[in-house]
């Protein structure tokens, strides 16, 4: 039994489902005798532009799609164009030509465990039925699970279903404010759905509005996470940090003299124990950003500060 009274969770809903959409996908396949049939999907959307008609939902839901169709509550119908997608984040947005539409607000203050969680989709575009909605409260934070399309990193865990038909639509708190992008590509167990941060979410949809692409920083280096036996078996300096193996040509890494053997012992002045740690700093950071090191080098430890670039198209 949920700790809140029914009518708030109603209004609620009453309050976001406008800023809902169904997005309606079809992609042209060829059959068993090469004829030309389509293949038809769907899943929700938000809009987070009511003035430019941007809306936001799951690149999962529109991947290879030839045609979009975005629905709004209201039942109205549009062409929509897709301004671009991030696989590694399950982010896609999606512009219609319309202005005016209602649009979602973003919570702005942190997600705690346990706070009431509330998860809309918009899946069939059924007018008089309304959105599909579940309600359950955020379970943990920061989860990273592994699904058929990659790694996904800082995930909102919750007990709110997510079913196909939602994916895409918002996660909000009780005031109607977004916490994050539902996504049902993620599977981990029954009963538990994931969602991506609003913040993350966020901040892909800006860059690919005004890029239409996601713009991420590098430093440019490979390397690996140093322990006791590793750091016993090189006779290394230090057993915390990360030994870097190798340094890209025209990187960030080689700019500011890194080279093989050195040892990043700090970024931004929080210890990194491997790869994965550095990467999530470097991961938070805009191109043109500085990132401040302390690296190791034999028994001497130097201040390294480097420019972050953008990481180069393969």
């Amino acid at each position: 039994m949920l700790p809140v009274f029914e009518e708030e969770i109603i209004s609620t809903i009453e309050k976001v489902s406008p800023s809902v959409v169904n997005v309606n996908t079809v992609k042209l396949v060829h059959d068993y005798y090469m004829n030309v049939v389509p293949l038809r999907g769907m899943g929700s959307g938000t809009i987070i532009d009511g003035k430019n008609g941007y809306i936001l939902t799951n690149n999962h839901i529109i991947a290879a799609a030839d045609q979009i169709e975005v629905t709004t509550f209201d039942g109205r119908r549009f062409h929509g164009k897709l301004l671009g997608a991030d696989p590694t984040s399950d982010i896609a947005v999606v512009k219609v030509p319309q202005d005016g539409l209602q649009q979602v607000k973003f919570c702005e203050k942190p997600v705690r465990i346990g706070q009431i969680a509330i998860a809309i989709g918009n899946p069939f575009g059924f007018v008089l039925r309304g959105p599909t909605v579940t309600v359950g409260v955020v379970s943990a934070l920061n989860r990273t699970v592994q699904a058929e399309q990659g790694i996904f990193e800082n995930l909102i865990q919750t007990d709110a279903h997510i079913n196909p038909g939602n994916s895409g639509g918002p996660l909000v708190d009780l005031k109607g404010e977004v916490i994050g992008i539902n996504s049902a590509t993620i599977p981990y167990a029954q009963g538990i759905g994931f969602s991506i941060p609003i913040s993350v979410a966020g901040k892909v949809a800006n860059e690919i509005i005004k890029y239409g692409r996601v713009v991420r920083p590098w430093i440019g280096i490979l390397g690996i996470g140093v322990n006791d036996q590793i750091a016993n078996y090189y006779n290394l300096p230090s057993d915390k940090g990360v030994l870097i193996t190798r340094v890209y040509m025209n990187s960030p890494a080689q700019e500011a003299g890194l080279s093989p053997g050195d040892m990043i012992i700090t970024a931004e002045n929080k210890e990194m124990a491997d790869m994965e740690e550095l990467q999530k700093e470097v991961r938070s950071k805009n191109v043109g950003d500085r990132l401040s090191l302390i690296v190791q080098r034999g028994a001497r430890k130097d201040e390294v500060d480097l420019r972050l670039t953008e990481i180069p198209s393969r």
